[in-house]
């Protein structure tokens, strides 16, 4: 690359001296010395004003006053200069007043005309030269737009392995076979065992699958050839397959090593279903990676790991045996999970003692792998804004809402006093009914300071990973979701727009408890409705009805008198509760923020 360098450069400051040159051969201003005759130069003799006289050759200076440039003129070849100035009637002793000087003639001039003579062609000749070596390039940009375009990673320093993956043990030892198959291949090929050619990482985005494929490379030591299934694809036709065969042809030039291609279903969606047929660039492309993985031989190691969050539109092809033999299910951690994650992203970061990882496991629910990456660095972002120098609980607490509630805090925001006192109440009511209720989660916080578009919320957090809800459950987070409405409605007589997203929530919910988990003993135990249609492979767009308009009917009848017992029900809660409800509102106005413990102790009190 220096060499090219140096040789481009070298010639592009030869074109720049030849054009400079050119410039200044056609541009060349009027800076000749003056001109004379030989009769001129006699007259000026004999009148006393020439001082010297330069004879260069056939070349003769005139020297008048040195403070001037000199005249110049022109003697006949091979005729001494003194007797042409005789012959035009100069005495001996008018040509003794003055001073001659003889100079040996030298080539230098005519070489320096030659030269910048040659300079013109030199400057159009480089105009090629440049020209040739674009359209050179242009063709190697040509031909290469076939290769492929994975990113190798050396395996002599990995940079991750298993340590650095956390939350994901099941995973980690179905891949430990891979590991020690790249390791030692003649361990399973003394038994008669087949490594799987090719490993599906299944999972939800943000769960660690892309560094799962890393880890693997990082503890084989082997080469890892990463891409993704979009850069395979592109508008011309045979490009995609031909970045295929080189990408395969590259990673068996390195054996042992592992090809990574996420969001393999970018280019492995099922087949005949797009607008071009059978016959189109992408699925061109899928019928190449199925005949390159069919071509690995059993003394090539070369193992294929890709990754998707939609596996249910995958081609079948792809993913009968001896392709994807195997498939890798990485869900999001449950809350041991969550405490490792944790760990291994606080590492080399300075905590303060308060700080306790297991009680941010439990408030995390649901988060994956890269949520909590980035609680912890949204709660590093907050400590150096306040000037901490170690992370506090309340950054991680913090950030832990800023990531599950959606945006900051919204303190500028201006709301009069009628309304701050509605969402007081409003929030009172959701979090007095879920204390009362049995089954709703635990309360961690509530709050009248705005949020993204919400003007307060309650906080709830499960004491545990739920895995399995009951009815129970449902008609409780059902009444939950009411309580803030009828709080309003039975406070201020009347009801505000606050409760449009409680509405479609529980309505949502007490829909699919009808239609999808058969929890409604009038309609029985069955599924109304296939709401799992793909609409990008061509299918219906709407969800498609297998019941009759009667059917119909029933459900809305259903869903309604469940949503009408929650609300009968929380209306007498809040009405036998009023006490309680004043209690709550008025601590919220004036602190507008209460913690578990805090509204624990209001309740109690009131």
């Amino acid at each position: 690359m220096n060499a090219n360098w140096s040789r481009n450069a070298f010639v592009y400051l030869l074109i720049l001296v030849a054009g400079a040159a050119l410039f200044l051969n056609i541009y060349r201003p009027d800076q000749s010395p003056q001109q004379i005759s030989l009769s001129q130069l006699a007259d000026a003799i004999r009148k006393g004003t020439v001082q010297s006289i330069r004879v260069n050759g056939p070349e003769i200076q005139v020297i008048v006053d040195e403070n001037q440039p000199p005249l110049i003129t022109r003697r006949e070849a091979n005729v001494p200069l003194t007797e042409t100035l005789v012959g035009l009637g100069v005495t001996p002793q008018q040509m003794a007043r003055v001073r001659l000087h003889y100079e040996a003639p030298g080539n230098s001039g005519n070489w320096f005309a030659l030269l910048l003579n040659l300079l013109p062609i030199i400057f159009i000749a480089g105009l090629f030269l440049i020209l040739f070596r674009q359209s050179q390039g242009s063709n190697n940009q040509a031909l290469s737009f076939g290769k492929s375009k994975a990113r190798l990673f050396t395996g002599d320093k990995p940079t991750v392995t298993f340590a650095d993956v956390a939350g994901s043990d099941e995973a980690k030892m179905e891949l430990q076979e891979i590991v020690e198959f790249l390791k030692e291949p003649q361990k399973f090929a003394a038994l008669g065992a087949r490594i799987p050619k090719g490993v599906l990482l299944v999972g939800p985005p943000g769960t660690g699958k892309t560094l799962m494929a890393k880890a693997v490379s990082g503890e084989a030591g082997v080469p890892f050839f990463s891409i993704s299934g979009s850069e395979f694809v592109e508008m011309f036709v045979g490009v995609g397959a031909s970045r295929v065969r080189d990408l395969f042809e590259q990673a068996k030039r390195n054996s042992p090593c592992i090809i990574f291609i996420d969001e393999i279903d970018a280019v492995g969606r099922y087949r005949g279903t797009g607008l071009g047929g059978s016959h189109d660039e992408r699925e061109q492309t899928l019928n190449q990676i199925l005949v390159e993985m069919d071509g690995f031989g059993t003394d090539t190691n070369v193992i294929l790991i890709a990754a998707t969050n939609r596996p249910d539109i995958l081609d079948p092809a792809l993913l009968r045996p001896g392709r994807f033999d195997r498939r890798v299910t990485m869900d999001r951690p449950d809350v041991n999970g969550r405490m490792e994650i944790l760990k291994v992203h606080v590492r080399g970061k300075p905590l303060a003692p308060d700080v306790d990882l297991e009680v941010i496991a439990r408030q995390t629910p649901g988060f994956a792998g890269a949520d909590l990456e980035n609680v912890v660095n949204e709660a590093a972002i907050y400590a150096a804004r306040r000037n901490k120098r170690m992370i506090g609980m309340a950054e991680l607490q913090e950030a832990v809402e800023r990531i599950g509630l959606g945006g900051p805090e919204r303190r500028s925001r201006l709301m009069s006093e009628r309304e701050r006192r509605v969402v007081a109440y409003h929030e009172a009511g959701h979090a007095l009914v879920a204390r009362l209720c049995e089954h709703a989660d635990p309360i961690q916080k509530i709050t009248i300071v705005p949020r993204s578009s919400a003007a307060g919320y309650v906080w709830q957090i499960s004491e545990h990973d739920r895995v399995l809800n009951n009815r129970s459950y449902f008609h409780d987070r059902i009444a939950t979701a009411l309580g803030g409405r009828v709080a309003e409605e039975i406070v201020f007589g009347e009801i505000t727009t606050g409760a449009s997203g409680d509405i479609q929530m529980l309505t949502s919910m007490a829909r699919a408890m009808v239609t999808k988990y058969g929890m409604s003993e009038a309609m029985g135990p069955l599924q109304f409705g296939q709401q799992d249609e793909l609409v990008f492979l061509g299918r219906e767009l709407a969800e498609q009805r297998n019941y009759s308009e009667e059917v119909a009917e029933l459900i809305d009848a259903e869903v309604r008198r469940i949503v009408d017992e929650a609300y009968t029900r929380v209306r007498a809660m809040i009405s036998s509760n009023l006490d309680k409800l004043h209690a709550i509102a008025h601590a919220l106005l004036d602190r507008e923020t209460l913690n578990n413990e805090e509204f624990e102790a209001v309740f109690q009190a009131a």
